[in-house]
């Protein structure tokens, strides 16, 4: 007989996926089957481990995939076939998230089960727009309510006149729908309509938006915004803190949408800075890293690494290295042949920027020449500064890496091989689709952000004879002058150009680039 699995109700948080706790984390990493909601933030799922299987519940206010009965019955299921099941649900299980009806349909069953909270958007939500749901002086208590059910004088649901009458700060939960009627009952039992009150969509995401008014007037200023579900409803005078303390809606990239372009190994570092910024990322790959199809080359310079000894005329004096995809690249193969660092006592290395220096350290390799400009000239001129004269470089790149350094070198008397250490090729997307991540109707963008010439290449060919004017529709930053070259070789207008040719580099192009306006 199997023995049942555990069924896991776990809070996802309230959108940011930053929110979610440890232990819902740890659980949502070692499920056999997650059975997620809406409202929970999909790129939690991308720490589903291998072969997960995945269900997706639905549960928007007007459409599901499974009735709530359904959805009971197929937990019980997947627990009594010995998965560890983790049902991923918005906010917190337990507030108003009927986590207590699955939660009772498992004991019921007698199937083992637990709850881990999460952050609940009741909270969370007027927190990122920068109100505070208790504070001294203004609010002493607040109380949660539903709005899901039909608002007016006599409600069974809810008491609205009891609830007109509890002081401190109403927090109103899925009362989008029925805002107006809401506002009117408790106008109706005494509240005043001058009161304070906002309206929080989309709390806690880049796409949060935000208005205040009074409780008369909030339903129509939120209409005339564009607001619409999911929100969260704030009512009392903590409302009126957001002036002095909204702070996540006022960064310096707040409500842009920015096209990353890097490939999808790639993306994560830059997205997160950008949304740290206050973005909304939308991530295109461009470019897809892959691992070497024929990996006898690299492997062989490998070789000849270890064996280093220059004076016999074998072996390589130097190895250079233009991204941290190079030295992954090299590493890879460097551990399938049972080799470490310790094998390439005796070679020095040069690295194009910090991240590939810091990507060799990774490996426990010293870098002896990083160039304060992230240029290959740069890396060439370094070498000449040391009086270099001459010697073997073995010089990892990607399948269609730049000339510039090897060429460089080779002018100063130097042996140059070059080892592809991976590959790049276009994404598998279609043109439509590329040309879609533009169109207003999807959300449009308003910055796009290329790291290579190959991003700038690939992206504009998806797009065809389009490709000038669906970037140009947007503000473009790139990364680098050799970047920027490409770009408006292709006809692209480019906006700014990152100084440091790094990550943290472009972004702060994009930031003073929105905050200063475009500088070409």
């Amino acid at each position: 007989m199997t023995e049942p699995g555990l069924v896991s109700l776990v809070g996802a948080g309230p959108g940011d996926p930053g929110l979610i706790t440890l232990k819902g984390l740890a659980r949502l990493k070692e499920a056999d089957v997650i059975i997620h909601d809406r409202l929970a933030n999909s790129k939690l799922l991308g720490h589903a481990k291998p072969g997960a299987e995945l269900v997706d519940a639905g549960k928007g206010r007007a459409t599901y995939r499974f009735s709530q009965e359904e959805l009971n019955a197929l937990l019980v299921e997947y627990a009594r076939q010995g998965k560890r099941v983790c049902r991923l649900k918005g906010g917190d299980p337990f507030v108003f998230g009927r986590g207590g009806e699955e939660a009772l349909a498992c004991a019921e069953a007698g199937v083992p089960w637990e709850v881990v909270p999460g952050v609940t958007s009741a909270i969370a939500a007027p927190a990122y727009a920068g109100i505070p749901v208790t504070h001294r002086g203004k609010a002493a208590a607040v109380t949660f309510v539903t709005g899901s059910e039909e608002a007016s004088h006599h409600e069974a649901g809810v008491e609205w006149k009891a609830v007109a009458n509890t002081p401190g700060t109403l927090v109103i939960l899925m009362g989008w729908e029925t805002l107006e009627k809401i506002t009117g009952a408790l106008i109706s039992h005494g509240v005043p309509g001058d009161r304070p009150a906002a309206v929080v969509q989309w709390g806690t995401v880049p796409g949060q938006k935000v208005v205040t008014g009074t409780i008369s007037d909030i339903a129509a200023v939120a209409q005339k915004a564009g607001l619409g579900s999911p929100a969260v409803v704030i009512v009392g005078e903590v409302a009126s803190l957001r002036d002095q303390l909204a702070w996540f809606d006022r960064r310096p990239l707040s409500g842009k949408r920015v096209l990353v372009t890097r490939a999808r190994s790639q993306p994560s570092r830059l997205a997160a800075m950008l949304e740290e910024a206050g973005a909304e990322c939308v991530e295109f790959p461009a470019i897809s890293v892959v691992p070497l199809s024929d990996t006898a080359p690299i492997d062989a310079v490998i070789w000849r690494l270890v064996r280093h000894n220059s004076a016999s005329g074998m072996g390589y004096d130097w190895a250079t290295f233009t991204s941290p995809n190079g030295v992954t690249g090299f590493q890879v193969r460097l551990n399938a042949l049972g080799l470490d660092a310790r094998s390439l006592g005796g070679v020095k290395f040069a690295a194009v920027g910090p991240a590939t220096a810091q990507a060799l350290a990774g490996m426990g390799i010293r870098t002896d020449i990083v160039p304060d400009d992230y240029l290959a000239e740069a890396v060439v001129d370094s070498f000449r500064k040391r009086g270099f004269n001459g010697g073997r470089v073995a010089h990892f790149k990607s399948s269609i890496g730049r000339d510039t350094l090897p060429d460089g070198l080779r002018g100063m008397g130097a042996d140059v091989d070059e080892i592809v250490a991976y590959e790049t090729r276009v994404p598998d997307a279609s043109p439509d689709e590329a040309r879609a991540v533009f169109m207003p109707q999807n959300g449009g963008i308003d910055v796009t952000t290329f790291s290579s010439s190959s991003a700038v290449n690939n992206l504009a060919g998806l797009l065809g004879a389009d490709a000038a004017r669906l970037i140009n529709g947007t503000l473009v930053a790139c990364m680098g002058p050799v970047t920027a070259e490409t770009a408006r070789e292709l006809g692209i207008r480019v906006d700014a150009v990152a100084g440091e040719q790094s990550i943290e580099g472009l972004v702060g192009s994009v930031v003073e680039m929105v905050k200063e306006g475009p500088k070409t």
